[in-house]
This record gives C-alpha cells, structure tokens and sequence, in this order.
C-alpha cells in the first residue's frame, strides 16, 4: 500500500506541474472569465433596455383636472411603491366620440399604449388584451383610489401629509434570517455545481493523448496501475484546488475594490469560516466521486470523438443530481433532503446547503465520513475498470500469455 500511495504522489507531482506550469493552464484560468464579463455586460444592457421596453403605459382620456388629480396620485404611490412598480399614465384630452378615440389610442404604433383608460374620476372603464387587464388591473385600481382619496379630503379640508413611520432597525428576524439563509444554500449549490462541472468533466478526455502516443503503456510499466489512475485522480484534484484560488482571489479583489456593498452578503447558519470550509471539504469529496467515475469512464474511450460521444449523458447526470439535490433545500429535515444527503453523489449539495440553513456541525462530519466511504469504494472499483483498459491499449495481452504459460511455437528452420 505504502508503494502503491509513493507511485501515485509521483504520477500526481509529474501530471501537477505539467498542467501548472503551461502556457494551456494559463488560459484555463481566463477562460471562465471571458463568458463572464460578456455576461454581466450583455445581461445589464439587456435588462436595462428590455426594462424600458416591457414597462406598460396607459393612455387615460381626461380633464386637464382629471390629469392633475391622476398625476399627482401616481407621484405619491410610485414614492412609496419604488421605481417601475406602477404603470406609466399618459394622459390625453378627449376628442370627439369616445369609442372612436380608445381605437385609436390602442392602434397608435408610436405611443404603444397597453390600454386606455376612461372616465377615471367617475366610472372608470378599462379598454385592453385580456391577458394586459389582469395585470395592471390591481395597481391602476391603487391610481383610482388614491386620485379619489385625495378629490374627498381635498372638499373636506386638505390632503394630509404623508405618515412618517420611524423606523427602528434591529439586525436580525426570523423570517428574514430564514430567506437569507435560502438564499444562501442555493447559490452556495450553484457554485459548488458549476466548479464541478467545469473542472470534473476534464477527466473524461485526460488520457487520450498519453493512450495515443504509448505514454501509458510506459507508466503502466513501471508502476502499478492502480497508482496511475489515482495520481492522476490526486493532480487533477490539485490543479482544480489551485484554479479555484486564483478564481477565489480575483473574485474577492473585484468585488472589495468594484462593488464593496457586494460584500455584506447573508451569513450562513455555520459562519463564513466554518461555511468556507465545508464548501472546499464538499467540493473535494464531489470531484472525487465524479471524477473518480469520469476518469474510469474516460478510460474506455480511445478517440476525442468518443469522449465527446459520452460528455452528453455525463452532464445530463450531472444535472440531475443536481435538480435532486436543490429539490431539498426549501425543507432541509424532510425527506428528500434525507436522500439527497445519502445519495452519494448527490450529498455534498445536499450538505454545503445544509450548512447555510442549520447551526450544527456534528451532521457534516459524519456525512465527510460518509462521502469518504463511497470515494473509497468508487476508486477502487474506477482503478478495476482503468486497469483492464490499459493492459487492453498494447503490451497487456503478452504479459497475460507470459503469465500463462504461452509460449508461440519456434519455426521450423531448413
């Protein structure tokens, strides 16, 4: 055993450093960035712009007071309700037959009305799609109300001021704290996911080029087997913890120098330390028991063309763990999130939202022993089917006739 672990330190230290240091690892570590910034980018411009598109305006056929009495109730519920809540109010006057006038207002390509309002003051009546009514039914119900609230209490003496509420800020309430902690397990989720499904999926393709050229082969001479597919499983791991700094610390440095208020996002039930902790000791286990799978499925491919036949359906299963582990995290004792946590493959997602939603800690630890169980179990029998292979790729089936006795009958000479 001692000699199997110093050959695989070997094969790891020699697949680490050549990763770490080529020119290859260096744009593996910018190439997440790139569809990240296009992201933020294109996703702000397109939010903001498809926010000003969808946002509905409303045509209101009125009185010059009607439009003041309308415009200053929108002020008021749009101060208190924020920006983009209420529907935008574009006020007209009233020309000739009011039928005729609604269909033009609602044919008008220029203003783009979403429907049009009539009568607001008296009997209210809103013309529009069905599917828009019952959309801004409800807030320019607010509008009316409010526009009316204030033609009363204007007769009667004045429109009060708006109620000053004082506020009296506490750090913390359940419901709150409980949202946030949500929050929290899930985006912890989809980190823990898209970092396993960028750096776990490599292993597929990982020994194609050393099957091609015989490098293998010359391994495979040389040390065990079994301590070649778990090197390679150990500098994966390392070239993926080292990927996951450099990402880590550039994340970090962008946020605290660009977007500081970033920073003070919901603290996990466990803490930040402990949260951190957990999530590099899940991100461990789950590499492991998906690349441990991936490296002995990859193993049977001999050609990119093969590999990229099974990268389909291995990230197919991976979504589906994933799906499976994310069901739980709304119900963190019921029983899907039970067997989320069991499940092998599924229980590191399970766990690291866990962590975000419940104080204690004694459950992680026997679910790291747990998820070391099945790593255990699953490396050996990947390293099986690695094995059989390798000796299938060359100079295996002559060992095994060796082994047996075979001996190729000598030619006859004359």
């Amino acid at each position: 055993m001692n000699e199997m672990m110093r050959a695989a330190l070997v094969i790891a230290r020699r697949d680490y450093v050549a990763s770490v240091w080529s020119r290859t690892f260096l744009l593996f570590l910018i190439g997440p960035l790139f569809p990240i910034l296009f992201a933020l980018i294109f996703g702000s411009i397109g939010a903001s712009l498809d926010q000003k598109a969808t946002h509905p305006t409303v045509a209101v056929i009125g009185s010059a007071v009607e439009r003041d009495i309308l415009s200053h109730a929108h002020r008021r519920l749009g101060a208190r309700l924020g920006d983009g809540v209420l529907p935008d109010l574009w006020i007209v006057a009233p020309a000739g037959p009011l039928a005729a006038q609604t269909g033009a207002l609602l044919r008008d390509e220029t203003t783009k009305v979403v429907a049009v309002l009539t009568d607001p003051l008296g009997r209210p009546r809103l013309t529009g799609p069905e599917n828009v009514l019952g959309d801004i039914r409800g807030n320019l119900s607010l509008i009316v109300d409010q526009a009316r609230q204030d033609v009363v209490l204007a007769h009667a003496g004045g429109v009060p001021p708006p109620v000053a509420i004082v506020l009296d800020p506490v750090r913390q309430s359940a419901g709150n704290q409980s949202t946030a902690r949500l929050l929290t397990a899930r985006a912890g989720q989809l980190v823990l996911v898209m970092l396993t499904m960028i750096l776990a999926g490599m292993l597929l393709s990982n020994l194609i080029e050393e099957k091609s050229n015989k490098v293998i082969e010359v391994l495979a001479a040389a040390v065990p087997v079994d301590a070649i597919f778990l090197g390679k499983l150990i500098a994966m791991l390392g070239m993926s913890l080292t990927g996951i700094a450099v990402w880590g610390s550039a994340a970090t440095i962008a946020i605290l120098g660009f977007a500081p208020g970033a920073a003070g996002l919901p603290p996990p039930a466990v803490g930040w330390p402990a949260f951190i902790a957990l999530g590099v000791a899940y991100f461990t286990a789950s590499y492991l028991l998906l690349g441990a799978a991936f490296l002995g499925i990859g193993a049977q491919a001999n050609s990119v063309r093969e590999v990229q036949t099974l990268s389909m359906p291995v990230t197919m299963g991976q979504l589906v763990v994933f799906a499976f582990a994310s069901s739980a995290v709304s119900d963190p004792n019921g029983a899907t999130a039970l067997a989320a946590t069991v499940f092998p493959w599924s229980s590191p997602f399970a766990m690291l939202a866990r962590a975000a939603q419940i104080p204690a800690i004694w459950p992680h630890l026997l679910a790291i022993l747990w998820q070391a169980l099945w790593i255990t179990l699953i490396i050996r029998f990947a390293a099986r089917r690695f094995r059989v292979s390798v000796l299938k790729s060359g100079g295996g089936k002559r060992r095994l006739f060796a082994r047996a006795g075979v001996k190729r009958p000598r030619r006859a000479t004359t």
